[in-house]
């Protein structure tokens, strides 16, 4: 007994529940429990009210033993006084069993157990009748792991969790303890050190940042109105998708400059998105993380909404309303790498779980952070569960799985000599590879409306086609290669522009290789890159313009879209995360009329299948005329099943009069979007009333048309 002891007394006991609690020893009890501030304790039978006896304090060191003869063992609690005679009444922990059963256990060893949220972190629940929350930890190689909070003093000697060796996970069944409460991990590790205190990697809901707490909150329950959007909801490529890309906590703030609330963005941002025209909100990540300046990229907590903005019912509030309003959610995901900060991941049991023990596949040190071990069975499963978590408990629609380029490969961003290669000798990150074709298949197969978009800027082949074919299974891949080319291109004064027609042109030899989404991210308004509408060239009326024709061209290309915002009305701004956007600009012309004509076109790309059924597919784009890089002009079909739009953009401030293209059929046709009319503060030049075709062949058609091409201006024509 003396060893038990000096080994709780050191930190140092292992399994606590063979040494605290009630324990049957032949014919006779021992009770045995630690409360440091209490003057006595007595042991009430809870089967008959009645008292076992008092206990006796060992060695003045909160130490409290009771042995009882002849006495079976009994549901019990302990009735306190502490040194100023204050009297209460609390279940001890150590009388409670286990929440984790077998399959559990073998499930989460095996690196399968796809929903271990709901058995993992801290739930409210309740056992023997007794209300209060369930904890559970990985911490393979931890000597002792023990809950701490305000309940206990923040002193881990109080509650030394159960270790379950074949899982390597720590649970216990605190009593009393409830939603709301403050709680962290005091970790000791196999050297004995103590480590920094742990917040929980499964927890639902955290302090406030700058605090680091973890807050016991549950997998609660919410009254979803939801049930048609989820049932209706289909990953169809052949669907329009256009993502309105969203700074929670700077897309707009209240009079003081704080942060909207996930329910006063619900009033303000999914209206405002609706009357847009967009398909699908996309937020920058909005695990919980401790630095705000990394936009939510160095997560901390991935199963907790950031608490910045309200609980997580606040923002089931958010994605709920959102489907009302037949806007989807998406989300930026990061498992790419993690943070090093203290109560975090790093070393979280004195071992390098969760990351690579070797630098030189554990640590991105461009970006100061860890790269999670995807060839670890367990971090595959935290990972992949928390995917399917957002999907399942929160109703979203899709991952935009971030930095995956640094996922794929071993030597990303990495000198010779400083990256290990694979078994094969290559740089292919196959743990990786593995990973993402995994959550790709589940996802897919538990919810098969769900979406998933990666960034990824190489060559990387087959990012968007089926894992069954060898594909990582993505529904898109983001176009960075067109993003880049097209920025290049429209940054060049107009009369240069000739010289760079290429670059328009080159992305259509790869366009139908994947399934792309066109971006303009966050990543190219931030870090000195300056505003979208900043990269326009000339004066203001140019620049202008040059934003309604590059919004025109984005709009009518093969791909999805992806637009962040601010950039919807010509903000002059670089977006800083710290403030709002400038909406005061939307008071004036120039921006009112970028506004709306980015309004407009996505509306239009919406109702007009031919610009978006087969954004993916050859069969949805054929060039009229490629090479008029003289005049800096080019022209395109886009053909849904059923019909097919004539779509011309002109990239000079000078109109072209006359202006022929072929076309396919001997008809009318009719201008259905200008881009530079005077309801989006342009000049009003273009074509009024039906264009006949002319029997003159051109361009490879059998027909052709005469146009009038505006300034700096793209039309949309379709047949009549």
């Amino acid at each position: 007994m003396s060893d038990l002891f000096h080994n709780f007394i050191n930190g140092d006991l292992h399994d606590s529940f063979s040494y605290f609690g009630m324990h049957q020893h032949g014919k006779d009890l021992e009770v045995r429990t630690f409360f440091p501030y209490a003057k006595t304790i007595e042991v009430i039978s809870k089967t008959d009210n009645k008292s076992l006896g008092l206990m006796k304090e060992v060695n003045d060191s909160g130490m409290f033993e009771l042995q009882v003869k002849n006495k079976k063992k009994t549901p019990y609690l302990y009735k306190i006084t502490d040194e100023k005679s204050n009297t209460l009444e609390l279940e001890d922990a150590y009388r409670f069993h286990s929440s984790f059963g077998e399959l559990d256990r073998y499930l989460l060893a095996e690196g399968t157990h796809f929903n271990s949220y709901e058995k993992m972190g801290a739930h409210p629940c309740t056992q023997d009748g007794v209300e209060g929350t369930s904890f559970a930890v990985w911490a393979p190689n931890a000597k002792r792991v023990s809950v701490v909070g305000d309940f206990n003093g923040w002193d881990g000697r109080r509650h030394i969790m159960r270790f379950h060796a074949s899982c390597g996970v720590w649970e216990m069944f605190i009593p009393h303890v409830q939603a709301g409460d403050v709680y962290k991990y005091e970790i000791k590790s196999h050297k004995g050190d103590v480590m920094p205190l742990k917040a929980d990697p499964y927890a639902f809901y955290g302090e406030r940042p700058s605090k680091t707490g973890s807050v016991v909150h549950g997998i609660q329950d919410y009254e979803w109105t939801d049930q048609k959007w989820m049932k209706e909801r289909k990953a169809d490529r052949n669907a329009p998708l256009n993502i309105y890309e969203v700074h929670a906590g700077s897309w707009k703030r209240n009079d003081k400059e704080e942060y909207l609330s996930y329910r006063e963005l619900a009033d303000d941002l999914i209206p405002y998105a609706k009357w847009m025209g967009y398909t699908h909100i996309e937020l920058l990540p909005i695990s919980e993380h401790p630095f705000a300046g990394s936009w939510g990229y160095q997560a901390i907590g991935l199963y907790a909404p950031t608490s910045r903005f309200g609980n997580p019912e606040d923002f089931k509030y958010f994605v709920d309303k959102a489907h009302e309003e037949g806007l989807g959610i998406i989300l930026d995901w990061v498992v790419g790498h993690f943070p090093k900060d203290a109560h975090g991941l790093e070393c979280f049991d004195g071992t390098k779980i969760y990351e690579h023990e070797d630098p030189r596949k554990g640590e991105h040190k461009e970006w100061g952070t860890l790269i999670y071990n995807y060839s670890r069975l367990e971090v595959k499963n935290f990972l992949i569960s928390n995917a399917l978590f957002w999907m399942d408990k929160f109703h979203i629609d899709g991952l935009r799985v971030d930095a995956v380029a640094s996922m794929l490969y071993l030597n990303y961003c990495r000198e010779e000599g400083e990256w290990l290669p694979n078994e094969h000798g290559g740089c292919e990150n196959l743990e990786a590879v593995e990973l993402l074709q995994q959550l790709n298949a589940l996802v897919y197969e538990k919810h098969p409306g769900a979406i998933t978009i990666a960034e990824e800027s190489t060559s990387w082949p087959m990012v968007s086609q089926p894992t069954y074919l060898g594909g990582l299974g993505f529904t898109y891949k983001w176009n960075m290669g067109w993003m880049h080319d097209t920025l290049r291109y429209i940054k060049q004064d107009p009369l240069y522009r000739k010289f760079n027609h290429n670059d328009l042109t080159f992305g259509m030899l790869y366009s139908f290789n994947e399934n792309f989404v066109l971006p303009i991210s966050h990543d190219e308004v931030v870090h000195g890159k300056g505003s979208l509408i900043g990269r326009m060239p000339g004066d203001e009326w140019q620049r202008f313009a040059n934003l309604r024709l590059y919004m025109t061209m984005m709009m009518t290309y093969p791909g999805k879209k992806t637009l962040f915002m601010g950039c919807e009305f010509g903000q002059y701004n670089e977006w800083y995360y710290k403030r709002s956007l400038d909406w005061h600009l939307t008071q004036y012309p120039v921006h009112k009329g970028a506004q709306l004509v980015t309004r407009d076109l996505n509306n239009l790309y919406k109702k007009e299948k031919s610009l978006h059924q087969f954004d993916g597919d050859g069969r949805g784009f054929q060039w009229i005329e490629c090479n008029d890089a003289a005049h800096s002009v080019l022209s395109y079909l886009r053909s849904s099943d059923e019909d097919y739009t004539v779509n011309i953009l002109n990239f000079t401030p000078n109109v072209r009069y006359e202006y022929r293209v072929g076309v396919p059929e001997h008809c009318y046709y009719q201008e259905i979007f200008n881009s530079d009319s005077t309801y989006y503060e342009g000049t009003n030049v273009g074509n009024i009333g039906d264009i006949h075709s002319d029997e003159i062949p051109m361009h490879g058609f059998p027909y052709s048309i005469q146009v009038t091409l505006p300034p700096l201006a793209g039309v949309i024509l379709k047949r009549k």
